[in-house]
């Protein structure tokens, strides 16, 4: 999952990418409203993690600008402790969730986690496709028959949206803009690479090839 952190703070800004990448997400940064809103006008996000005291250009703003121009991408705003007025505001302009400073980041990854499950239809606790469970927390995928295998950090990212996504047809350009930053050459063959190293852990017919489409995965 793609996901795109907007925070002035440098401190926080720098622990949150780290957890955050640690926790599988692929994270771009901004430290300004305007910089937030180009990016999130621009680029393929799942999920913004949107501080609302931003300079330049206020948090609250570059939200309402991402709703009118028609960006659908989950938000979850940071607001002070005391400011409930903003938790409002936000939710009011479009936000999906809040979380107040000071919080835990452990809070943060579990609010991240129900949010994208909840837009792709994933209800139950655990990930789950058909016989396979992707464990979140340590990374690795478990077969009910039996069974438990460790995955990369790409191929976690590649298999959980793969996951989040079964039985649709999930183009090169799709895959590279959700488990991605920016910084990534879209010229890559990565993608076909890790496709290749999924089938190798979970069996080749799980993941099926579509000629001038992409990838589908069955589960």
């Amino acid at each position: 999952m793609r996901l795109l952190l907007v925070e002035d703070h440098a401190d926080l800004l720098q622990s949150l990418t780290a957890e955050l990448r640690q926790a599988g997400y692929a994270v771009d940064v901004a430290t300004d409203g305007e910089q937030a809103l180009f990016l999130g006008e621009t680029e393929e996000y799942d999920v913004a993690v949107l501080d609302l005291g931003l300079p330049i250009l206020g948090g609250l703003e570059v939200l309402t600008r991402w709703r009118a121009a028609g960006r659908d991408l989950l938000v979850l705003i940071l607001t002070a402790r005391d400011s409930w007025m903003e938790k409002v505001e936000g939710l009011k302009a479009g936000a999906d969730d809040y979380l107040t400073k000071p919080f835990h980041t452990e809070e943060l990854l579990a609010r991240l986690q129900a949010l994208l499950r909840r837009r792709h239809g994933q209800l139950q606790r655990e990930l789950r496709v058909n016989d396979l469970v992707l464990d979140e927390e340590h990374q690795q995928v478990r077969f009910d028959q039996g069974g438990t295998v460790g995955l990369t950090g790409t191929e976690f990212r590649l298999l959980r949206y793969f996951m989040m996504n079964p039985g649709k047809p999930l183009s090169k350009t799709r895959l590279i803009e959700h488990v991605y930053d920016q910084d990534f050459d879209r010229d890559s063959n990565l993608i076909e690479v890790y496709v290749r190293r999924l089938r190798e852990k979970i069996g080749r017919d799980r993941i099926e090839t579509r000629r001038g489409q992409g990838y589908v995965f069955r589960g």
